[in-house]
């Protein structure tokens, strides 16, 4: 897939400059993965319905994902000692192994061409938001931004209480207006998501579900 930076940096931004970002929806976040959040395929479907929609609200789509090394030893416990699921995590979303891929019903958008860009991160080092990323051609995900003129993002995807958030939190800390459209979202745990929203709420960020988002604001 291209980036479409060029074309990005060539277009005349509308009066309604908003993102969509999605947020690792990969197999190993899902059902049967290493790192499994119940609820990671039925979010993923609800995404592509609601992009199916509301592409046309949006001047760009990106899609993030973990894209890890086999061995990283900031991020992947190593043997005697386990994850603590705080720092340290079981390997997961290896590159080009099957728990990297997206689930089917993002994959299928991007093949359909309603996603414009795939931002990998985590690759050198554990890293949780979208803003770490970059392209395959080394765009960074704010230089993506900025080249569409983009104003304001909405964010969904896996999980709440971790990548979602710091990308929220990452897009305010930038400067762009953002919500997060909680009923695309699931976290590790409705505990987790609740802290999530607070804390996402307390910096800026607007929560909202997608059927109550004023798209037209920017």
């Amino acid at each position: 897939m291209s980036d479409n930076y060029t074309a990005m940096h060539n277009t005349t931004p509308t009066s309604n400059a908003r993102a969509l970002i999605i947020v690792d929806p990969q197999h190993d976040f899902a059902e049967g993965g290493s790192l499994a959040v119940a609820g990671g395929f039925d979010v993923c479907d609800r995404i592509a319905a609601y992009l199916a929609g509301h592409r046309d609200a949006y001047q760009i789509v990106v899609v993030t994902r973990d894209w890890h090394p086999p061995v990283l030893r900031d991020h992947f416990a190593e043997a005697p000692h386990g994850p603590d699921y705080i720092d340290m995590w079981p390997p997961h979303c290896v590159q080009d192994t099957a728990g990297a891929e997206f689930l089917p019903a993002i994959a299928r958008q991007i093949d359909d061409g309603l996603i414009d860009v795939v931002v990998s991160k985590g690759q050198m080092s554990a890293s949780y938001s979208g803003f770490d990323g970059h392209t395959h051609t080394g765009h960074s995900l704010d230089g993506l931004l900025t080249a569409a003129s983009i104003a304001a993002i909405d964010v969904c995807g896996i999980a709440t209480s971790h990548c979602v958030k710091a990308t929220a939190l990452d897009g305010r800390g930038n400067g762009y207006d953002v919500t997060v459209l909680t009923d695309l979202s699931v976290g590790v745990t409705a505990e987790q998501a609740d802290a999530a929203h607070i804390e996402l709420g307390a910096a800026g960020v607007a929560l909202h579900p997608s059927n109550d988002h004023r798209l037209s604001a920017s």
